[in-house]
């Protein structure tokens, strides 16, 4: 069972390496306990996770929040290789130093696509040396097909600025603000974190634009992989925790079922009122199943 405090928990920042030898860039918070890997969707960085990583460091355990490759501080890769197999291999490193440094296997918490590559990095590995890589998965808004008009509009909302960028960050926040309906935040600037200024003074997102547009980028291997990852969802017997934000138009009720068709012993809850930015929304429908979970995976573990 989790230790509870209202303790803040400062991370400190860390870098990990990925499957590349490239640089990972972590934020880590709490000292001790069972750690918890928390990967961001396509196009955020590790700050979209401040706010669960601190509860969960509150709830006694170690919370890891990283910039995946290609992504915020950490390394863009000299091969421009941004596949779902080429991020699901950064996670089995990841995943790896995390239990030789704190003794016992992560728990994931994903967002969007970084669900689908965890059961890839999980599915390889067991397949491989038999031994369970995780400790059980927590995935928000994935499915097993992204063929939506919500993924087609998220889509074309992260490519639309990629290159051009925005004038100011008010602009960046601006149009966010337009693209999810809703009022801009009275202080932009903690948008910020998920731009970068460039030479010419315009800010762009903090991602490498080969992640959508290069020529192994996220895209180009989701035929290729579809197999595996519906292995792994099927033969995994660990914990599978599945989030879905009850408006979301990325991931569909139908798609839930077709999981569950998949891998019949997945859970999963819907959380009101929440859009596809579940963690972002500050639900406390979702922060009580995150910790509820937390506790299922440690005694499962056990």
């Amino acid at each position: 069972m989790s230790r509870s405090t209202t303790a803040p928990v400062p991370p400190r920042t860390e870098a990990f390496i990925g499957a590349e030898g490239n640089r990972i860039v972590a934020d880590v918070y709490g000292d001790a306990g069972s750690p918890v890997l928390l990967l961001h969707g396509g196009g955020q960085t590790r700050h979209s996770w401040r706010g669960a990583a601190l509860t969960v460091a509150r709830s006694g355990r170690i919370a890891v929040t990283v910039d995946l490759r290609g992504h915020g501080d950490s390394e863009w890769v000299a091969s421009g290789r941004y596949r779902n197999a080429d991020f699901a291999d950064d996670i089995r490193s990841l995943a790896l130093d995390l239990a030789r440094r704190h003794g016992a296997r992560p728990v994931v918490v994903t967002a969007s696509y970084s669900g689908i590559t965890s059961l890839l990095a999980e599915g390889a590995h067991h397949k491989t040396t038999g031994q369970h890589l995780l400790a059980g998965f927590f995935i928000i808004d994935m499915a097993l097909t992204n063929e939506t008009e919500g993924a087609r509009k998220v889509t074309e909302f992260m490519l639309a600025h990629a290159h051009e960028g925005f004038a100011t960050v008010e602009d960046a926040a601006d149009t966010v603000a337009a693209y999810l309906g809703r009022p801009r935040p009275k202080n932009p600037r903690g948008l910020q974190k998920n731009l970068r200024q460039g030479p010419d003074g315009r800010w762009r997102w903090h991602w490498d634009p080969r992640f959508m547009e290069g020529p192994f980028n996220i895209n180009t291997d989701r035929d290729a992989i579809d197999a595996d990852m519906r292995a792994a969802a099927r033969d995994t017997p660990l914990p599978v925790l599945m989030v879905r934000g009850e408006s979301s138009d990325v991931m569909l009720e139908e798609h839930i079922h077709e999981f569950q068709k998949v891998a019949p012993r997945v859970r999963y809850v819907n959380v009101s009122g929440a859009h596809h930015m579940v963690v972002g929304e500050e639900n406390d429908q979702f922060t009580q199943a995150l910790l509820g979970f937390l506790d299922e995976a440690d005694k499962a573990r056990a």
